[in-house]
Protein backbone atom coordinates (compact mmCIF):
# COMPACT_ATOMS: atom_id res chain seq x y z
CA UNK A 1 0.00 0.00 0.00
CA UNK A 2 1.21 3.52 -0.62
CA UNK A 3 0.42 6.78 1.14
CA UNK A 4 1.00 10.31 0.64
CA UNK A 5 3.59 12.09 -1.52
CA UNK A 6 6.09 9.26 -1.64
CA UNK A 7 2.96 6.67 -2.71
CA UNK A 8 1.96 8.80 -5.87
CA UNK A 9 6.15 8.79 -6.84
CA UNK A 10 6.50 5.55 -6.61
CA UNK A 11 3.18 5.02 -8.86
CA UNK A 12 4.39 7.39 -11.41
CA UNK A 13 7.53 5.33 -11.58
CA UNK A 14 5.97 1.93 -12.38
CA UNK A 15 8.71 0.17 -14.95
CA UNK A 16 5.11 -0.78 -16.44
CA UNK A 17 3.52 2.32 -17.20
CA UNK A 18 4.97 4.35 -20.34
CA UNK A 19 2.42 7.35 -19.56
CA UNK A 20 1.82 9.23 -16.79
CA UNK A 21 -1.66 11.67 -16.49
CA UNK A 22 -0.16 14.03 -13.29
CA UNK A 23 -3.27 15.45 -12.37
CA UNK A 24 -3.00 16.61 -8.82
CA UNK A 25 -4.01 20.00 -7.85
CA UNK A 26 -1.22 22.03 -6.77
CA UNK A 27 2.72 21.51 -5.72
CA UNK A 28 1.14 18.45 -4.35
CA UNK A 29 1.65 16.97 -7.77
CA UNK A 30 5.55 18.26 -8.05
CA UNK A 31 6.88 14.75 -6.61
CA UNK A 32 5.22 12.63 -8.71
CA UNK A 33 5.77 14.50 -11.69
CA UNK A 34 9.71 14.39 -10.83
CA UNK A 35 9.48 10.55 -10.74
CA UNK A 36 7.79 9.98 -13.84
CA UNK A 37 10.80 12.26 -15.26
CA UNK A 38 12.95 10.79 -13.90
CA UNK A 39 11.76 7.56 -14.88
CA UNK A 40 11.51 8.45 -18.52
CA UNK A 41 8.23 8.34 -19.05
CA UNK A 42 5.68 10.33 -21.30
CA UNK A 43 4.11 12.94 -19.04
CA UNK A 44 0.67 14.20 -19.89
CA UNK A 45 0.56 17.53 -17.84
CA UNK A 46 -2.38 19.21 -16.04
CA UNK A 47 -0.36 19.93 -12.91
CA UNK A 48 1.28 23.02 -14.40
CA UNK A 49 2.19 24.07 -10.90
CA UNK A 50 4.87 21.26 -11.28
CA UNK A 51 6.13 23.35 -14.05
CA UNK A 52 6.23 27.00 -11.76
CA UNK A 53 7.94 24.82 -8.99
CA UNK A 54 10.35 23.07 -10.65
CA UNK A 55 10.68 24.11 -14.09
CA UNK A 56 14.42 24.26 -14.55
CA UNK A 57 15.31 20.78 -12.57
CA UNK A 58 12.15 18.79 -14.45
CA UNK A 59 13.71 20.36 -18.17
CA UNK A 60 17.12 19.14 -16.94
CA UNK A 61 16.02 15.76 -15.77
CA UNK A 62 14.24 15.08 -18.98
CA UNK A 63 17.34 16.13 -20.94
CA UNK A 64 19.21 13.00 -19.04
CA UNK A 65 16.41 10.68 -19.02
CA UNK A 66 14.23 11.07 -22.19
CA UNK A 67 11.19 11.65 -20.56
CA UNK A 68 8.63 13.73 -22.75
CA UNK A 69 5.97 16.58 -21.16
CA UNK A 70 2.80 16.59 -22.83
CA UNK A 71 1.03 19.40 -22.50
CA UNK A 72 -3.31 18.98 -20.77
CA UNK A 73 -4.03 22.68 -20.01
CA UNK A 74 -5.98 23.41 -23.06
CA UNK A 75 -4.43 26.78 -23.34
CA UNK A 76 -1.00 24.90 -23.90
CA UNK A 77 -2.39 21.66 -25.68
CA UNK A 78 -3.44 24.71 -28.11
CA UNK A 79 0.15 25.84 -28.35
CA UNK A 80 1.79 22.70 -28.46
CA UNK A 81 -0.52 21.96 -31.44
CA UNK A 82 -0.02 25.63 -33.18
CA UNK A 83 3.66 24.41 -32.86
CA UNK A 84 3.48 21.33 -35.07
CA UNK A 85 2.85 23.65 -38.26
CA UNK A 86 6.46 24.02 -38.33
CA UNK A 87 9.62 21.76 -37.89
CA UNK A 88 11.34 23.89 -35.10
CA UNK A 89 13.83 21.80 -35.72
CA UNK A 90 14.80 23.24 -39.23
CA UNK A 91 13.05 26.39 -38.48
CA UNK A 92 14.26 27.60 -34.91
CA UNK A 93 13.57 31.25 -34.58
CA UNK A 94 10.17 30.74 -36.51
CA UNK A 95 8.18 31.77 -33.57
CA UNK A 96 7.39 35.84 -32.56
CA UNK A 97 5.07 35.11 -29.50
CA UNK A 98 3.29 32.94 -27.91
CA UNK A 99 -0.73 34.52 -27.11
CA UNK A 100 -2.59 32.70 -24.22
CA UNK A 101 -6.13 33.40 -23.99
CA UNK A 102 -8.40 33.99 -20.88
CA UNK A 103 -12.01 33.97 -20.33
CA UNK A 104 -11.45 36.89 -18.04
CA UNK A 105 -13.44 34.69 -15.33
CA UNK A 106 -16.57 35.76 -13.63
CA UNK A 107 -15.42 39.30 -12.77
CA UNK A 108 -14.58 40.11 -16.27
CA UNK A 109 -15.03 44.23 -16.21
CA UNK A 110 -15.60 44.69 -12.22
CA UNK A 111 -13.46 46.85 -10.54
CA UNK A 112 -11.73 46.43 -7.24
CA UNK A 113 -14.51 48.01 -5.27
CA UNK A 114 -16.87 45.35 -6.38
CA UNK A 115 -14.18 42.55 -6.13
CA UNK A 116 -13.63 43.15 -2.60
CA UNK A 117 -16.77 42.13 -1.43
CA UNK A 118 -17.50 39.16 -3.55
CA UNK A 119 -18.35 35.96 -2.32
CA UNK A 120 -17.08 32.10 -2.23
CA UNK A 121 -20.23 31.26 -4.35
CA UNK A 122 -19.99 34.34 -6.74
CA UNK A 123 -16.11 33.29 -7.14
CA UNK A 124 -16.48 29.60 -8.07
CA UNK A 125 -19.21 30.57 -10.42
CA UNK A 126 -16.95 30.14 -13.64
CA UNK A 127 -19.02 31.10 -16.85
CA UNK A 128 -17.36 28.57 -19.25
CA UNK A 129 -15.78 25.75 -17.82
CA UNK A 130 -16.47 23.03 -14.82
CA UNK A 131 -12.90 23.04 -12.73
CA UNK A 132 -11.77 21.92 -9.21
CA UNK A 133 -12.47 25.04 -6.76
CA UNK A 134 -9.19 26.22 -6.49
CA UNK A 135 -8.69 26.47 -10.20
CA UNK A 136 -11.49 28.19 -10.80
CA UNK A 137 -10.63 30.59 -8.36
CA UNK A 138 -7.40 31.20 -9.78
CA UNK A 139 -9.31 31.63 -12.59
CA UNK A 140 -11.59 34.30 -11.09
CA UNK A 141 -8.51 36.35 -9.91
CA UNK A 142 -6.03 35.60 -13.09
CA UNK A 143 -3.78 33.89 -11.51
CA UNK A 144 -4.05 30.82 -13.48
CA UNK A 145 -3.39 32.20 -16.29
CA UNK A 146 0.38 33.91 -14.50
CA UNK A 147 1.07 30.40 -14.19
CA UNK A 148 0.34 29.35 -17.51
CA UNK A 149 2.54 31.93 -18.17
CA UNK A 150 5.35 30.22 -16.41
CA UNK A 151 4.76 27.21 -17.69
CA UNK A 152 4.95 28.52 -21.40
CA UNK A 153 8.43 29.51 -20.72
CA UNK A 154 9.58 25.92 -19.68
CA UNK A 155 7.45 24.23 -22.05
CA UNK A 156 8.76 26.33 -25.17
CA UNK A 157 11.78 28.05 -24.06
CA UNK A 158 10.13 31.54 -25.42
CA UNK A 159 11.22 34.75 -23.47
CA UNK A 160 8.57 36.49 -20.62
CA UNK A 161 8.32 39.38 -22.88
CA UNK A 162 7.10 37.25 -25.75
CA UNK A 163 4.66 35.36 -23.67
CA UNK A 164 1.00 37.66 -23.79
CA UNK A 165 -2.13 37.34 -22.27
CA UNK A 166 -5.45 38.37 -24.54
CA UNK A 167 -9.11 37.94 -22.35
CA UNK A 168 -11.30 35.77 -24.80
CA UNK A 169 -14.56 35.76 -22.80
CA UNK A 170 -16.26 32.75 -25.43
CA UNK A 171 -13.14 30.55 -24.90
CA UNK A 172 -13.23 29.33 -28.29
CA UNK A 173 -10.01 30.19 -29.29
CA UNK A 174 -7.61 28.57 -26.60
CA UNK A 175 -4.09 29.98 -27.85
CA UNK A 176 -2.62 31.06 -30.67
CA UNK A 177 1.15 31.12 -32.05
CA UNK A 178 2.74 34.33 -33.88
CA UNK A 179 5.36 33.20 -36.10
CA UNK A 180 8.29 35.69 -38.11
CA UNK A 181 6.35 36.39 -41.16
CA UNK A 182 3.54 37.85 -38.77
CA UNK A 183 1.37 35.28 -38.77
CA UNK A 184 -1.08 33.15 -36.20
CA UNK A 185 -2.34 29.95 -36.11
CA UNK A 186 -5.37 29.60 -33.44
CA UNK A 187 -6.55 26.30 -32.15
CA UNK A 188 -10.29 26.58 -31.82
CA UNK A 189 -12.36 24.13 -30.46
CA UNK A 190 -15.42 23.49 -28.28
CA UNK A 191 -14.83 24.39 -24.16
CA UNK A 192 -14.23 20.59 -23.43
CA UNK A 193 -11.18 19.58 -21.71
CA UNK A 194 -11.68 16.09 -23.11
CA UNK A 195 -10.07 17.33 -26.14
CA UNK A 196 -6.69 18.00 -24.65
CA UNK A 197 -7.03 14.75 -22.84
CA UNK A 198 -7.14 12.82 -25.94
CA UNK A 199 -5.12 14.19 -27.81
CA UNK A 200 -2.37 13.74 -25.26
CA UNK A 201 -2.89 10.55 -24.11
CA UNK A 202 -3.27 9.40 -28.01
CA UNK A 203 -0.19 11.19 -28.78
CA UNK A 204 0.79 11.46 -32.10
CA UNK A 205 -2.93 10.06 -33.01
CA UNK A 206 -5.93 12.28 -33.08
CA UNK A 207 -8.71 10.44 -32.07
CA UNK A 208 -12.80 10.57 -31.95
CA UNK A 209 -13.23 12.42 -28.35
CA UNK A 210 -17.09 12.21 -28.42
CA UNK A 211 -16.81 16.16 -28.28
CA UNK A 212 -19.57 18.11 -30.32
CA UNK A 213 -17.96 20.12 -33.48
CA UNK A 214 -17.41 23.76 -32.85
CA UNK A 215 -20.16 25.49 -34.82
CA UNK A 216 -18.43 28.71 -35.73
CA UNK A 217 -22.18 30.53 -36.91
CA UNK A 218 -23.94 29.16 -33.77
CA UNK A 219 -20.48 30.63 -31.98
CA UNK A 220 -21.25 33.99 -33.21
CA UNK A 221 -18.71 37.08 -32.24
CA UNK A 222 -15.52 36.21 -30.76
CA UNK A 223 -14.15 39.12 -28.98
CA UNK A 224 -10.57 39.91 -27.66
CA UNK A 225 -9.20 42.36 -24.79
CA UNK A 226 -6.14 43.23 -22.73
CA UNK A 227 -6.43 42.50 -18.93
CA UNK A 228 -7.37 44.45 -16.33
CA UNK A 229 -3.78 44.46 -14.13
CA UNK A 230 -5.30 46.95 -11.57
CA UNK A 231 -8.29 44.96 -10.81
CA UNK A 232 -6.39 41.68 -11.31
CA UNK A 233 -2.93 42.18 -10.17
CA UNK A 234 -2.10 38.43 -9.56
CA UNK A 235 -1.57 38.42 -13.43
CA UNK A 236 1.06 41.08 -12.96
CA UNK A 237 2.63 39.13 -9.68
CA UNK A 238 3.76 36.03 -11.74
CA UNK A 239 5.11 38.25 -15.12
CA UNK A 240 7.09 39.96 -12.15
CA UNK A 241 8.45 35.92 -11.26
CA UNK A 242 8.83 34.71 -14.37
CA UNK A 243 11.63 37.88 -15.67
CA UNK A 244 13.14 36.21 -12.09
CA UNK A 245 13.04 32.73 -13.60
CA UNK A 246 14.26 34.09 -16.79
CA UNK A 247 17.52 35.69 -15.00
CA UNK A 248 18.00 33.01 -12.58
CA UNK A 249 17.47 29.46 -12.96
CA UNK A 250 14.82 28.65 -10.09
CA UNK A 251 13.55 32.17 -10.33
CA UNK A 252 15.31 32.78 -6.63
CA UNK A 253 12.77 30.94 -5.33
CA UNK A 254 10.18 33.53 -6.36
CA UNK A 255 7.97 30.66 -7.98
CA UNK A 256 8.08 28.55 -5.08
CA UNK A 257 6.92 31.83 -2.83
CA UNK A 258 4.13 32.85 -5.39
CA UNK A 259 2.80 29.26 -6.13
CA UNK A 260 2.43 28.64 -2.09
CA UNK A 261 1.00 31.66 -1.12
CA UNK A 262 -1.12 31.08 -3.64
CA UNK A 263 -2.51 27.99 -2.80
CA UNK A 264 -2.56 28.97 1.32
CA UNK A 265 -4.39 32.46 0.09
CA UNK A 266 -6.82 30.85 -1.85
CA UNK A 267 -7.85 28.39 0.80
CA UNK A 268 -8.00 30.68 3.20
CA UNK A 269 -10.60 32.50 1.17
CA UNK A 270 -12.43 29.31 0.46
CA UNK A 271 -12.61 28.90 3.82
CA UNK A 272 -13.88 32.24 4.27
CA UNK A 273 -11.44 33.52 6.62
CA UNK A 274 -10.21 36.13 3.90
CA UNK A 275 -12.17 38.11 1.14
CA UNK A 276 -11.35 37.70 -2.70
CA UNK A 277 -8.95 41.24 -3.01
CA UNK A 278 -6.72 39.58 0.06
CA UNK A 279 -5.42 36.95 -2.31
CA UNK A 280 -3.42 38.91 -4.11
CA UNK A 281 -2.37 41.51 -1.55
CA UNK A 282 -0.99 37.93 0.57
CA UNK A 283 1.09 37.32 -2.70
CA UNK A 284 2.67 40.23 -2.37
CA UNK A 285 3.55 40.59 0.58
CA UNK A 286 5.33 36.98 0.46
CA UNK A 287 6.98 37.92 -2.41
CA UNK A 288 8.42 41.30 -0.55
CA UNK A 289 9.15 39.65 2.54
CA UNK A 290 11.33 36.61 0.16
CA UNK A 291 13.35 39.00 -1.40
CA UNK A 292 13.94 41.32 1.16
CA UNK A 293 15.92 38.54 3.30
CA UNK A 294 17.67 37.19 0.17
CA UNK A 295 21.47 36.49 1.14
CA UNK A 296 22.16 38.90 -0.62
CA UNK A 297 20.51 42.06 0.79
CA UNK A 298 20.14 40.81 4.47
CA UNK A 299 22.16 38.44 6.62
CA UNK A 300 20.54 35.34 8.40
CA UNK A 301 20.60 36.61 11.90
CA UNK A 302 18.42 39.53 10.77
CA UNK A 303 15.65 37.55 9.37
CA UNK A 304 12.22 37.41 11.09
CA UNK A 305 11.42 34.55 13.07
CA UNK A 306 8.92 32.55 10.46
CA UNK A 307 11.26 33.45 7.61
CA UNK A 308 12.54 30.28 5.60
CA UNK A 309 15.93 29.06 6.12
CA UNK A 310 19.11 30.02 4.30
CA UNK A 311 19.46 27.33 2.18
CA UNK A 312 15.83 28.33 0.67
CA UNK A 313 15.76 31.97 0.32
CA UNK A 314 17.01 34.43 -2.02
CA UNK A 315 19.42 33.83 -4.73
CA UNK A 316 19.86 30.22 -3.80
CA UNK A 317 19.09 27.78 -6.83
CA UNK A 318 16.11 25.84 -6.16
CA UNK A 319 17.85 23.05 -7.34
CA UNK A 320 15.97 19.92 -5.83
CA UNK A 321 12.65 18.86 -4.48
CA UNK A 322 13.54 19.26 -0.85
CA UNK A 323 14.54 22.48 -0.99
CA UNK A 324 11.70 23.66 -3.44
CA UNK A 325 8.98 21.72 -0.61
CA UNK A 326 11.24 23.49 2.55
CA UNK A 327 10.40 27.17 1.45
CA UNK A 328 6.78 25.93 0.33
CA UNK A 329 6.09 25.18 3.55
CA UNK A 330 7.33 28.59 5.31
CA UNK A 331 5.73 30.11 2.92
CA UNK A 332 2.13 28.85 3.57
CA UNK A 333 2.96 29.24 7.52
CA UNK A 334 4.02 32.53 6.99
CA UNK A 335 0.58 33.39 5.08
CA UNK A 336 -1.49 31.59 7.62
CA UNK A 337 0.36 33.85 10.10
CA UNK A 338 -0.02 37.19 8.43
CA UNK A 339 -4.18 36.25 7.72
CA UNK A 340 -4.33 35.49 11.55
CA UNK A 341 -2.87 38.55 12.66
CA UNK A 342 -4.93 41.09 10.21
CA UNK A 343 -8.19 39.31 10.94
CA UNK A 344 -9.57 41.59 7.33
CA UNK A 345 -11.98 40.42 5.44
CA UNK A 346 -11.85 41.69 1.84
CA UNK A 347 -9.71 44.94 2.38
CA UNK A 348 -6.90 44.19 0.48
CA UNK A 349 -4.62 44.81 3.32
CA UNK A 350 -4.21 41.45 4.80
Amino acid sequence: IHVGPEGYAALAALPNASTVLSAQVGAAGLRATVAAARAGKVICLANKESLVLAGALIRQICAETGAVVLPVDSEHNAVFQALRVHDMSRVPHAVRRVILTASGGPFRGRDRAFLSTVTREQALNHPNWSMGAKITIDSATLMNKGLEVIEAYHLYGVAPEYIEVVVHPQSIVHSLVEYADGSQIAHLGTPDMRIAIAYCMAWPRCVDTGVAPLDLVRAGSLTFEAPDLSSFPCLALARRVVAAEAHTPGGAGLPVVLNAANEAAVDLFLHGRIGFMDIPALIERALDAHEAESPDTESPDTKSPDAASPDTTGTFLMHDIYHIEALDAATRRRVHHWADAAGTQGTGNA
